[in-house]
């Protein structure tokens, strides 16, 4: 009977401990990446439902930041700057456990630039997918209006009274945003359409080489953007000499018009 309880014993301390060496294996397993994706500006997080899915689905870890004064949050948009999403984007960060890879798309570009300063050692790559990608002193007005290539022109912006906040007169969403999308894609960015907090685009960035420049870096390029074009985005990448540059035939858009194949990238990306 002694002899039996021994074995018993013995038997479920090695299950135990093999449980635990798995769950332990699991853990720390470096194929699962932690992503942090930054919506751009007119946007909020719905526009990265389907690549958070599809992450999540191969075991990944993903995180959405949603902006102050964007979706559903309802910040005083005159109280809000691009260091107030800079924090947010570092707040959520906090609760990732180990190196992130940081997306960007179109203003989420500067945002994940200013991250990148502040908190080098946190951030395994930053990715900008469709995004700007400032020098120190830049602003996203700044690099904007240097781009002869874009639809999103001066003349079809509209700031309010306080100049607070900026509109797009809306015949032109569809076109700036996503020309390349079905009328499905394009219903859902025109209903989630909300106006943006205008601070944050005139914000200038302070970036060193020993912090940001210490960090890695990707660029996923737009072929068909209407917002960021081509050739500045070839400028940007050319400026802060990006090797990893991947591209997608797709819109300003692309987390909604090519989800499946943005996802696949940024597994890639991860790897």
């Amino acid at each position: 009977m002694k002899k039996l309880i021994l074995m018993l014993f013995f038997a479920a301390t090695a299950a135990l401990m093999f449980s635990s060496c798995s769950k332990k294996n699991d853990e720390t397993n470096p194929s699962v990446k932690n992503y942090l994706l930054v919506h751009g500006a007119w946007e909020a997080p719905y526009v990265f439902d389907s690549v958070k899915a599809s992450l999540i689905k191969d075991g990944n870890n993903v995180t959405v930041v949603q902006l102050p004064g964007h979706g559903s949050d309802a910040t005083d948009a005159s109280r809000i700057t691009l260091n107030l999403y800079r924090d947010k984007v570092i707040d959520a960060m906090t609760s990732m456990n180990g190196k992130v890879i940081l997306v960007g798309h179109s203003l989420g570009g500067m945002i994940i630039s200013a991250v990148a300063e502040q908190v080098p050692t946190k951030v395994e790559k930053l990715v900008y997918l469709a995004a700007y990608l400032p020098t120190s002193g830049q602003s996203l007005f700044g690099i904007a209006t240097t781009d002869a290539g874009s639809h999103l022109t001066l003349d079809i912006l509209k700031f309010s009274a306080d100049h607070s906040t900026v509109d797009i007169e809306g015949t032109h969403i569809v076109d700036v945003f996503i020309q390349d999308g079905s009328t499905q894609a394009q219903n859902l960015v025109l209903n989630h359409y909300k106006t943006e907090p205008a601070q944050p685009l005139i914000d200038t960035v302070a970036l060193t080489s020993a912090n940001f420049g210490s960090v890695a870096k990707a660029y996923i390029k737009t072929l068909q953007d209407h917002t960021i074009s081509p050739d500045l985005q070839n400028e940007m990448i050319n400026t802060a000499a990006v090797k990893e540059v991947y591209q997608l035939n797709a819109g300003h858009c692309a987390s909604i018009t090519k989800a499946d194949s943005l996802a696949i990238l940024l597994k890639k990306i991860g790897q």
